[in-house]
Protein backbone atom coordinates (compact mmCIF):
# COMPACT_ATOMS: atom_id res chain seq x y z
CA UNK A 1 0.00 0.00 0.00
CA UNK A 2 1.33 3.23 -0.79
CA UNK A 3 1.58 6.32 1.65
CA UNK A 4 1.15 9.94 0.15
CA UNK A 5 0.80 12.96 1.75
CA UNK A 6 -2.11 14.69 1.92
CA UNK A 7 -2.42 18.01 3.30
CA UNK A 8 -5.99 19.09 3.57
CA UNK A 9 -6.56 22.85 4.40
CA UNK A 10 -10.77 23.85 4.39
CA UNK A 11 -13.37 25.83 5.68
CA UNK A 12 -16.54 24.78 7.60
CA UNK A 13 -19.30 27.16 8.30
CA UNK A 14 -21.25 25.29 10.88
CA UNK A 15 -23.79 26.01 13.55
CA UNK A 16 -21.54 24.71 16.52
CA UNK A 17 -23.26 25.91 19.37
CA UNK A 18 -27.03 25.56 18.03
CA UNK A 19 -28.35 23.38 21.09
CA UNK A 20 -25.21 23.59 22.80
CA UNK A 21 -26.19 26.69 23.51
CA UNK A 22 -29.92 26.48 23.55
CA UNK A 23 -30.35 29.06 20.45
CA UNK A 24 -31.11 28.87 17.07
CA UNK A 25 -29.49 32.71 16.03
CA UNK A 26 -28.19 32.82 13.10
CA UNK A 27 -25.65 35.15 15.12
CA UNK A 28 -24.67 32.42 16.96
CA UNK A 29 -23.02 30.38 14.81
CA UNK A 30 -19.50 29.74 14.37
CA UNK A 31 -17.11 30.21 11.96
CA UNK A 32 -14.40 27.02 11.87
CA UNK A 33 -11.39 26.73 10.40
CA UNK A 34 -10.07 22.75 10.88
CA UNK A 35 -6.69 22.17 9.57
CA UNK A 36 -5.57 18.77 9.64
CA UNK A 37 -2.29 18.21 8.30
CA UNK A 38 -2.22 14.02 9.13
CA UNK A 39 -0.17 11.60 6.41
CA UNK A 40 -2.70 10.13 4.49
CA UNK A 41 -2.26 6.18 5.02
CA UNK A 42 -3.57 3.91 2.09
CA UNK A 43 -5.89 4.61 -0.58
CA UNK A 44 -10.09 5.49 -0.49
CA UNK A 45 -11.75 2.57 -0.43
CA UNK A 46 -14.24 2.13 -3.94
CA UNK A 47 -16.34 -0.60 -2.94
CA UNK A 48 -18.07 1.63 0.34
CA UNK A 49 -21.95 -0.02 0.31
CA UNK A 50 -24.94 2.98 -0.17
CA UNK A 51 -26.46 2.82 3.71
CA UNK A 52 -29.44 1.04 1.87
CA UNK A 53 -26.93 -1.60 1.06
CA UNK A 54 -24.96 -2.16 4.29
CA UNK A 55 -24.55 -5.19 6.14
CA UNK A 56 -23.23 -3.94 9.77
CA UNK A 57 -20.92 -6.85 11.71
CA UNK A 58 -19.83 -5.73 15.26
CA UNK A 59 -17.18 -7.11 16.58
CA UNK A 60 -16.45 -7.50 20.45
CA UNK A 61 -12.63 -7.52 20.36
CA UNK A 62 -12.71 -8.94 24.30
CA UNK A 63 -14.88 -11.72 23.18
CA UNK A 64 -14.29 -12.12 19.43
CA UNK A 65 -11.32 -14.43 20.23
CA UNK A 66 -9.17 -16.11 22.72
CA UNK A 67 -6.80 -13.32 21.83
CA UNK A 68 -8.78 -10.33 22.14
CA UNK A 69 -6.71 -8.79 19.74
CA UNK A 70 -6.93 -7.15 16.23
CA UNK A 71 -5.36 -9.46 14.01
CA UNK A 72 -7.64 -12.21 15.45
CA UNK A 73 -10.32 -10.38 13.70
CA UNK A 74 -8.09 -10.57 10.51
CA UNK A 75 -8.05 -14.26 10.44
CA UNK A 76 -11.73 -14.23 10.39
CA UNK A 77 -12.50 -11.68 8.15
CA UNK A 78 -13.43 -14.54 5.34
CA UNK A 79 -15.92 -15.74 7.67
CA UNK A 80 -17.53 -12.16 8.20
CA UNK A 81 -17.34 -11.84 4.11
CA UNK A 82 -18.92 -15.12 3.57
CA UNK A 83 -21.84 -14.97 5.68
CA UNK A 84 -22.86 -11.21 4.30
CA UNK A 85 -21.17 -8.33 5.56
CA UNK A 86 -19.85 -5.34 3.97
CA UNK A 87 -19.28 -3.19 7.43
CA UNK A 88 -16.92 -4.36 10.10
CA UNK A 89 -17.59 -2.47 13.29
CA UNK A 90 -15.03 -2.43 15.79
CA UNK A 91 -15.91 -2.10 19.77
CA UNK A 92 -13.68 0.88 21.29
CA UNK A 93 -9.99 -0.03 20.42
CA UNK A 94 -8.31 2.36 22.76
CA UNK A 95 -6.33 2.59 25.93
CA UNK A 96 -9.12 2.34 28.27
CA UNK A 97 -8.83 4.03 31.91
CA UNK A 98 -7.49 2.40 35.43
CA UNK A 99 -8.46 5.61 37.72
CA UNK A 100 -12.12 4.90 39.21
CA UNK A 101 -12.61 1.84 36.53
CA UNK A 102 -15.68 -0.08 36.54
CA UNK A 103 -14.16 -3.38 37.15
CA UNK A 104 -12.69 -6.07 35.58
CA UNK A 105 -10.25 -5.15 32.68
CA UNK A 106 -12.53 -2.10 32.45
CA UNK A 107 -14.98 -0.49 30.09
CA UNK A 108 -14.14 -0.10 26.52
CA UNK A 109 -16.40 2.94 26.45
CA UNK A 110 -13.48 5.09 29.59
CA UNK A 111 -11.08 6.22 26.98
CA UNK A 112 -7.97 7.50 28.08
CA UNK A 113 -6.28 8.28 24.97
CA UNK A 114 -8.52 8.84 21.71
CA UNK A 115 -5.24 8.52 19.11
CA UNK A 116 -3.62 5.30 20.33
CA UNK A 117 -4.56 1.92 20.10
CA UNK A 118 -4.61 -0.45 23.23
CA UNK A 119 -1.63 -2.74 23.90
CA UNK A 120 -4.21 -5.03 24.50
CA UNK A 121 -6.16 -5.05 20.98
CA UNK A 122 -2.37 -5.18 19.84
CA UNK A 123 -0.90 -2.18 17.62
CA UNK A 124 -2.02 1.14 14.74
CA UNK A 125 0.37 -1.51 12.30
CA UNK A 126 -2.30 -4.32 13.43
CA UNK A 127 -4.98 -2.10 12.86
CA UNK A 128 -3.83 -0.91 9.18
CA UNK A 129 -4.12 -4.19 8.23
CA UNK A 130 -7.18 -5.22 8.97
CA UNK A 131 -8.61 -2.06 7.15
CA UNK A 132 -6.58 -3.12 4.15
CA UNK A 133 -7.66 -6.96 4.61
CA UNK A 134 -11.35 -5.79 4.72
CA UNK A 135 -10.86 -3.84 1.83
CA UNK A 136 -9.35 -6.37 0.14
CA UNK A 137 -13.06 -8.41 0.23
CA UNK A 138 -15.02 -5.07 -0.18
CA UNK A 139 -15.80 -4.99 3.52
CA UNK A 140 -15.81 -0.94 4.81
CA UNK A 141 -14.44 -0.54 8.54
CA UNK A 142 -15.86 1.58 11.47
CA UNK A 143 -14.56 2.58 14.83
CA UNK A 144 -16.77 2.88 17.51
CA UNK A 145 -16.21 6.88 18.46
CA UNK A 146 -16.82 7.66 22.40
CA UNK A 147 -17.68 11.77 22.31
CA UNK A 148 -19.47 12.43 25.43
CA UNK A 149 -16.93 11.67 27.79
CA UNK A 150 -13.65 10.47 28.51
CA UNK A 151 -11.83 8.31 31.54
CA UNK A 152 -10.54 9.65 34.46
CA UNK A 153 -7.66 9.50 33.63
CA UNK A 154 -7.54 10.58 30.25
CA UNK A 155 -4.54 13.04 29.25
CA UNK A 156 -7.10 15.85 28.62
CA UNK A 157 -8.40 15.78 32.51
CA UNK A 158 -4.73 17.20 33.33
CA UNK A 159 -4.14 19.25 30.15
CA UNK A 160 -7.61 20.61 29.14
CA UNK A 161 -9.54 21.17 32.35
CA UNK A 162 -11.39 23.40 30.56
CA UNK A 163 -13.06 20.81 28.76
CA UNK A 164 -14.71 19.35 31.12
CA UNK A 165 -18.20 20.04 33.35
CA UNK A 166 -17.47 20.97 36.72
CA UNK A 167 -20.19 20.85 39.66
CA UNK A 168 -20.69 23.83 42.14
CA UNK A 169 -17.17 23.31 43.75
CA UNK A 170 -15.83 23.17 40.70
CA UNK A 171 -15.42 19.19 40.66
CA UNK A 172 -15.11 17.02 37.12
CA UNK A 173 -18.67 15.17 36.92
CA UNK A 174 -19.57 11.44 35.74
CA UNK A 175 -22.48 12.33 32.93
CA UNK A 176 -25.76 13.48 34.69
CA UNK A 177 -28.56 11.00 35.13
CA UNK A 178 -26.31 7.82 34.74
CA UNK A 179 -24.13 5.63 36.98
CA UNK A 180 -21.55 5.94 34.67
CA UNK A 181 -19.29 6.76 37.68
CA UNK A 182 -15.86 5.05 35.41
CA UNK A 183 -16.44 8.56 33.14
CA UNK A 184 -16.19 12.48 33.29
CA UNK A 185 -18.59 14.00 31.33
CA UNK A 186 -17.29 16.65 28.69
CA UNK A 187 -17.92 20.03 27.86
CA UNK A 188 -19.45 21.23 24.18
CA UNK A 189 -19.64 24.73 24.81
CA UNK A 190 -16.08 24.70 24.92
CA UNK A 191 -15.21 25.60 21.37
CA UNK A 192 -11.48 24.26 21.35
CA UNK A 193 -12.97 20.69 22.68
CA UNK A 194 -14.80 20.26 19.90
CA UNK A 195 -12.08 20.98 17.39
CA UNK A 196 -9.70 18.59 19.26
CA UNK A 197 -12.65 15.82 19.54
CA UNK A 198 -12.69 16.41 15.49
CA UNK A 199 -9.07 16.38 15.44
CA UNK A 200 -9.26 13.15 17.24
CA UNK A 201 -11.72 11.58 14.73
CA UNK A 202 -10.11 12.72 11.71
CA UNK A 203 -6.61 11.14 13.04
CA UNK A 204 -8.30 7.40 12.48
CA UNK A 205 -9.46 8.51 9.01
CA UNK A 206 -5.72 9.60 7.96
CA UNK A 207 -4.24 7.45 10.10
CA UNK A 208 -5.98 3.88 9.36
CA UNK A 209 -7.87 4.44 6.73
CA UNK A 210 -10.97 3.63 8.38
CA UNK A 211 -14.66 4.74 6.97
CA UNK A 212 -16.70 5.38 9.23
CA UNK A 213 -17.72 6.13 13.39
CA UNK A 214 -20.22 4.54 15.12
CA UNK A 215 -20.68 6.83 17.71
CA UNK A 216 -21.82 6.05 21.08
CA UNK A 217 -24.59 7.54 23.29
CA UNK A 218 -25.39 10.21 20.20
CA UNK A 219 -28.38 11.79 21.76
CA UNK A 220 -25.85 13.49 24.82
CA UNK A 221 -24.02 14.96 22.16
CA UNK A 222 -25.12 18.99 20.87
CA UNK A 223 -26.60 18.92 17.32
CA UNK A 224 -24.10 21.74 16.60
CA UNK A 225 -21.04 19.05 17.57
CA UNK A 226 -22.44 15.98 15.11
CA UNK A 227 -23.00 18.59 12.08
CA UNK A 228 -19.13 19.83 12.66
CA UNK A 229 -17.82 16.57 12.86
CA UNK A 230 -19.81 14.52 10.07
CA UNK A 231 -19.05 17.70 7.64
CA UNK A 232 -15.62 17.80 8.76
CA UNK A 233 -14.97 14.11 8.42
CA UNK A 234 -16.57 13.85 5.07
CA UNK A 235 -14.28 15.97 3.20
CA UNK A 236 -10.94 13.80 3.91
CA UNK A 237 -11.21 10.62 1.68
CA UNK A 238 -12.15 10.73 -2.04
CA UNK A 239 -14.99 8.06 -0.98
CA UNK A 240 -18.23 7.88 1.21
CA UNK A 241 -17.69 7.57 4.55
CA UNK A 242 -20.32 5.64 6.79
CA UNK A 243 -21.49 7.48 9.89
CA UNK A 244 -24.00 5.71 12.53
CA UNK A 245 -25.49 8.06 15.80
CA UNK A 246 -26.36 5.60 18.13
CA UNK A 247 -28.91 7.37 19.69
CA UNK A 248 -33.02 7.78 18.53
CA UNK A 249 -32.98 11.03 17.47
CA UNK A 250 -34.31 12.38 14.15
CA UNK A 251 -31.70 15.89 14.61
CA UNK A 252 -28.91 13.12 14.26
CA UNK A 253 -29.82 12.63 10.50
CA UNK A 254 -30.08 16.40 10.03
CA UNK A 255 -25.96 16.18 11.56
CA UNK A 256 -25.74 13.96 8.36
CA UNK A 257 -25.66 10.76 10.24
CA UNK A 258 -26.67 7.76 7.70
CA UNK A 259 -28.43 6.20 10.95
CA UNK A 260 -30.04 5.97 13.67
CA UNK A 261 -30.48 2.96 16.01
CA UNK A 262 -34.10 1.31 16.34
CA UNK A 263 -34.14 1.44 20.07
CA UNK A 264 -38.07 1.17 20.23
CA UNK A 265 -38.36 -1.34 17.70
CA UNK A 266 -36.02 -3.53 19.64
CA UNK A 267 -38.11 -3.25 22.78
CA UNK A 268 -41.78 -3.59 20.46
CA UNK A 269 -39.99 -7.04 19.47
CA UNK A 270 -39.38 -8.25 23.22
CA UNK A 271 -42.82 -7.62 23.79
CA UNK A 272 -44.46 -9.31 21.14
CA UNK A 273 -42.42 -12.31 22.50
CA UNK A 274 -43.58 -11.52 25.63
CA UNK A 275 -47.01 -11.91 24.36
CA UNK A 276 -48.13 -8.61 22.65
CA UNK A 277 -49.90 -8.59 19.22
CA UNK A 278 -47.86 -9.02 16.67
CA UNK A 279 -49.54 -6.04 14.81
CA UNK A 280 -47.57 -3.44 18.00
CA UNK A 281 -44.06 -4.18 15.60
CA UNK A 282 -46.32 -2.13 12.14
CA UNK A 283 -47.33 0.41 14.92
CA UNK A 284 -44.11 0.89 16.27
CA UNK A 285 -42.43 1.08 12.31
CA UNK A 286 -45.47 3.59 11.10
CA UNK A 287 -45.03 5.48 14.16
CA UNK A 288 -41.11 5.81 13.94
CA UNK A 289 -41.04 6.76 10.36
CA UNK A 290 -43.92 9.49 10.54
CA UNK A 291 -42.37 11.38 13.61
CA UNK A 292 -38.47 10.35 13.60
CA UNK A 293 -37.42 9.27 10.41
CA UNK A 294 -36.77 10.18 7.28
CA UNK A 295 -38.89 8.08 4.44
CA UNK A 296 -36.08 7.21 2.33
CA UNK A 297 -33.50 6.53 5.36
CA UNK A 298 -33.04 3.18 6.74
CA UNK A 299 -32.42 2.41 10.33
CA UNK A 300 -30.38 0.27 12.00
CA UNK A 301 -32.64 -2.31 13.51
CA UNK A 302 -31.29 -5.28 15.98
CA UNK A 303 -31.91 -8.55 17.72
CA UNK A 304 -29.08 -8.50 19.96
CA UNK A 305 -26.04 -6.04 20.18
CA UNK A 306 -23.32 -5.79 22.88
CA UNK A 307 -25.54 -3.80 25.38
CA UNK A 308 -28.63 -6.08 25.09
CA UNK A 309 -26.58 -9.01 24.67
CA UNK A 310 -25.25 -8.51 28.18
CA UNK A 311 -28.54 -6.59 29.83
CA UNK A 312 -31.29 -8.61 28.56
CA UNK A 313 -30.22 -11.76 27.11
CA UNK A 314 -29.27 -13.67 24.09
CA UNK A 315 -31.67 -13.83 20.99
CA UNK A 316 -32.17 -17.36 21.80
CA UNK A 317 -33.54 -16.70 25.34
CA UNK A 318 -35.39 -13.40 24.15
CA UNK A 319 -37.02 -14.51 21.03
CA UNK A 320 -37.61 -18.04 21.16
CA UNK A 321 -34.73 -19.77 21.09
CA UNK A 322 -32.69 -20.63 17.55
CA UNK A 323 -35.98 -20.36 15.45
CA UNK A 324 -37.39 -18.12 16.93
CA UNK A 325 -34.57 -15.69 17.11
CA UNK A 326 -33.89 -16.56 13.27
CA UNK A 327 -37.42 -15.72 12.24
CA UNK A 328 -37.46 -11.98 14.58
CA UNK A 329 -34.10 -11.42 12.62
CA UNK A 330 -35.51 -11.63 9.35
CA UNK A 331 -38.43 -9.08 10.60
CA UNK A 332 -35.82 -6.87 11.91
CA UNK A 333 -33.18 -7.18 8.53
CA UNK A 334 -35.70 -6.75 5.88
CA UNK A 335 -38.22 -4.13 7.74
CA UNK A 336 -37.10 -1.36 5.76
CA UNK A 337 -33.77 -1.61 8.07
CA UNK A 338 -29.92 -2.03 7.90
CA UNK A 339 -29.68 -5.44 8.87
CA UNK A 340 -27.14 -5.93 12.09
CA UNK A 341 -25.10 -8.75 13.12
CA UNK A 342 -23.53 -9.01 16.81
CA UNK A 343 -20.45 -11.37 16.70
CA UNK A 344 -21.66 -15.04 17.49
CA UNK A 345 -24.92 -14.44 16.22
CA UNK A 346 -25.02 -15.80 13.28
CA UNK A 347 -23.47 -19.38 14.73
CA UNK A 348 -26.42 -19.50 17.31
CA UNK A 349 -23.93 -19.01 19.95
CA UNK A 350 -26.26 -18.69 23.37
CA UNK A 351 -23.80 -17.24 25.98
CA UNK A 352 -24.24 -13.60 27.21
CA UNK A 353 -20.76 -11.90 26.12
CA UNK A 354 -19.11 -9.39 28.85
CA UNK A 355 -17.31 -6.65 27.64
CA UNK A 356 -15.76 -5.67 30.83
CA UNK A 357 -13.74 -9.22 30.78
CA UNK A 358 -13.02 -11.44 28.22
CA UNK A 359 -15.31 -13.82 27.22
CA UNK A 360 -14.22 -15.51 24.40
CA UNK A 361 -16.71 -17.13 22.08
CA UNK A 362 -15.97 -20.56 21.37
CA UNK A 363 -15.85 -21.12 17.33
CA UNK A 364 -15.61 -24.61 17.92
CA UNK A 365 -19.56 -24.94 18.94
CA UNK A 366 -20.31 -22.98 15.86
CA UNK A 367 -24.06 -23.99 14.25
CA UNK A 368 -23.13 -24.57 10.75
CA UNK A 369 -27.29 -25.09 9.72
CA UNK A 370 -27.65 -21.60 11.45
CA UNK A 371 -24.87 -19.56 9.92
CA UNK A 372 -26.26 -21.29 6.45
CA UNK A 373 -29.46 -19.66 6.91
CA UNK A 374 -27.66 -16.34 7.96
CA UNK A 375 -26.05 -16.76 4.95
CA UNK A 376 -29.27 -17.33 2.38
CA UNK A 377 -31.33 -14.55 4.30
CA UNK A 378 -28.70 -11.75 4.03
CA UNK A 379 -28.06 -13.33 0.46
CA UNK A 380 -31.62 -12.92 -0.31
CA UNK A 381 -31.30 -9.24 0.89
CA UNK A 382 -28.49 -8.42 -0.97
CA UNK A 383 -30.25 -9.20 -4.40
CA UNK A 384 -33.86 -7.37 -3.73
CA UNK A 385 -33.99 -4.10 -4.41
CA UNK A 386 -37.19 -4.30 -3.38
CA UNK A 387 -35.82 -5.23 -0.03
CA UNK A 388 -33.15 -2.64 -0.28
CA UNK A 389 -34.29 0.41 -1.76
CA UNK A 390 -38.51 -0.33 -1.65
CA UNK A 391 -41.65 0.74 -0.24
CA UNK A 392 -42.77 -0.71 3.07
CA UNK A 393 -46.57 -1.91 3.73
CA UNK A 394 -47.65 -3.67 6.39
CA UNK A 395 -49.86 -6.70 6.59
CA UNK A 396 -49.59 -7.79 10.42
CA UNK A 397 -52.19 -9.97 12.47
CA UNK A 398 -52.09 -10.81 16.10
CA UNK A 399 -49.57 -13.60 15.46
CA UNK A 400 -48.03 -13.05 12.65
CA UNK A 401 -45.78 -10.09 11.40
CA UNK A 402 -46.64 -10.04 7.52
CA UNK A 403 -45.24 -6.87 5.57
CA UNK A 404 -44.27 -6.35 2.06
CA UNK A 405 -41.29 -4.58 0.96
CA UNK A 406 -42.18 -3.73 -3.42
CA UNK A 407 -40.66 -1.49 -6.39
CA UNK A 408 -41.24 -1.39 -9.87
CA UNK A 409 -39.28 -4.46 -10.99
CA UNK A 410 -40.53 -6.74 -7.63
CA UNK A 411 -42.36 -7.27 -4.81
CA UNK A 412 -40.88 -9.13 -1.36
CA UNK A 413 -43.54 -10.31 1.28
CA UNK A 414 -41.65 -11.49 4.60
CA UNK A 415 -44.19 -13.77 6.44
CA UNK A 416 -43.19 -14.41 9.97
CA UNK A 417 -45.10 -16.36 13.18
CA UNK A 418 -43.67 -14.60 16.55
CA UNK A 419 -45.49 -17.57 18.47
CA UNK A 420 -44.15 -20.99 19.26
CA UNK A 421 -47.16 -22.71 18.33
CA UNK A 422 -49.12 -23.19 15.04
CA UNK A 423 -50.95 -20.02 13.64
CA UNK A 424 -53.12 -19.46 11.14
CA UNK A 425 -52.98 -16.15 9.06
CA UNK A 426 -55.58 -14.57 6.76
CA UNK A 427 -53.95 -13.59 3.59
CA UNK A 428 -55.39 -10.46 2.69
CA UNK A 429 -56.57 -10.14 -1.12
CA UNK A 430 -53.86 -7.37 -1.91
CA UNK A 431 -51.74 -10.73 -1.57
CA UNK A 432 -53.46 -13.55 -2.65
CA UNK A 433 -51.73 -15.04 -5.90
CA UNK A 434 -48.70 -16.74 -6.88
CA UNK A 435 -45.48 -16.09 -5.05
CA UNK A 436 -41.69 -17.56 -5.10
CA UNK A 437 -40.29 -18.87 -1.87
CA UNK A 438 -37.03 -17.69 -2.27
CA UNK A 439 -35.46 -20.02 0.65
CA UNK A 440 -36.63 -23.22 -1.56
CA UNK A 441 -37.24 -21.34 -4.94
CA UNK A 442 -40.62 -23.53 -5.15
CA UNK A 443 -43.70 -21.68 -6.04
CA UNK A 444 -46.68 -21.23 -4.17
CA UNK A 445 -49.99 -20.11 -4.41
CA UNK A 446 -51.31 -18.76 -1.09
CA UNK A 447 -55.67 -17.82 -1.15
CA UNK A 448 -57.35 -17.47 1.65
CA UNK A 449 -55.56 -18.69 5.05
CA UNK A 450 -52.19 -20.14 5.42
CA UNK A 451 -50.95 -22.33 8.93
CA UNK A 452 -47.45 -21.27 10.27
CA UNK A 453 -45.85 -23.85 12.09
CA UNK A 454 -44.53 -22.47 15.27
CA UNK A 455 -41.86 -19.59 14.60
CA UNK A 456 -41.78 -20.55 10.66
CA UNK A 457 -40.94 -17.47 8.38
CA UNK A 458 -41.37 -17.15 4.49
CA UNK A 459 -39.70 -14.57 2.02
CA UNK A 460 -41.66 -14.60 -0.83
CA UNK A 461 -41.06 -12.45 -4.04
CA UNK A 462 -42.95 -11.65 -7.06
Amino acid sequence: MINRKVYIFFTIMVSLFVNACNTSDDDDRASTSLNFDYEQYGESFQQMPAPEDAVIYQVNLRAFSEEGTINAVTERLDHIQSLGANVLYLMPIYPNGIENSAGGLGSPYAVRDYKAVSEEYGSLADLRNLVEEAHDRGMAVVLDWVANHTAWDNNWVEEHPEYYVTNENGEMIPPAGTNWNDVVQLDFENENLQHAMIDAMAYWVYQANIDGFRCDAADYVPEGFWTAAVSSLSGIKDQELLMLAEGGEQRHLRSGFDYIFGFHYFETLKEIHNGEPATAIQLTHGDEYSTVYDDDKRVVRYTTNHDVNLSDGTPQELFGGLEGSTATFVVAAYMKSAPFIYNGQEIGYDQRLAFFNKTPINWSQANEEVYAEYQQILQIRANSPAVTHGDYTGYSSANTVSFTMSNDEESVWVLANMRNQESSYIIPPALSGEWQNTMTNNSQNLVNEITLSPYEYYILKK
